[in-house]
């Protein structure tokens, strides 16, 4: 499902069940004091992304996590790992094609009562009410809250440092199904420019929300 919203080359490892797999000391340090939950999804994370690193040729090696949890990848490759009830994946790319890749599912669900106005800028709440208009099946919330998710998934390894809420904004687009992301804060230099935003895509498939961003070399977004 992930490969559908992403650019071609991208290598997707995904499932909807929690597969067996042994973590590396690094690794198992991470989850040592977890609930069983979060274990299980992690294992199944870092199992994913073995198989998407295998793919593109890599041996079997730990995936660390970073001070903010995010994965820290062999060098030459980015990539990102999402997680929900019902859904485990990874989305991997040689850095040469990609910059940055940042993914998100969750539930079909509207966001826990109260939560919205920490989510949504006032210009993006009165998007999300236009959009149920158009379609009252989409958790537009909670499709705003994964669009967000992924765009920091993207934008932490390249700035190393915090994005919230509230400094970015996303436009969804329904005919499309696709998103933009204008930085309201400065953004890294990339490719020998600051980053000003993001391009995404997002998809419902049944149950399941599911947002992605990638961030093509400058060269290649100069000519499209």
């Amino acid at each position: 499902m992930l490969e559908r919203i992403l650019p071609a080359g991208t290598t997707v490892v995904a499932t909807r069940g929690d597969l067996e797999g042994t973590l590396y000391p690094e690794e198992e340090a991470v989850v040592a004091r977890a609930v069983e939950k979060r274990r299980r999804e992690f294992t199944t994370g870092r199992a994913c992304a073995r198989e998407a690193l295998a793919q593109l040729g890599r041996s079997h090696q730990p995936i660390p996590s970073g001070p903010h949890g995010e994965p820290l990848w062999p060098s030459g490759v980015v990539g990102s790992i999402t997680h929900c009830d019902g859904y485990r994946g990874c989305a991997i790319a040689p850095d040469a094609a990609l910059r940055s890749i940042g993914v998100d599912a969750e539930r079909n669900e509207p966001l826990p009562e109260g939560l919205l106005p920490d989510i949504a800028l006032s210009e993006e709440r009165g998007m999300l009410r236009a959009l149920a208009r158009e379609d009252p099946g989409i958790a537009w919330d909670r499709l705003l809250f994964s669009a967000k998710e992924a765009v920091y998934k993207a934008w932490y390894p390249l700035a190393e440092r915090w994005l919230g809420f509230e400094d970015a904004i996303v436009t969804l687009d329904w005919a499309t199904r696709a998103y933009s992301v204008r930085l309201l804060v400065g953004g890294p230099i990339v490719d020998g420019r600051e980053l000003t935003g993001f391009d995404g895509r997002w998809a419902v498939e049944g149950e399941l929300l599911l947002t992605a961003v990638a961030l093509a070399p400058a060269s290649d977004r100069e000519t499209r």
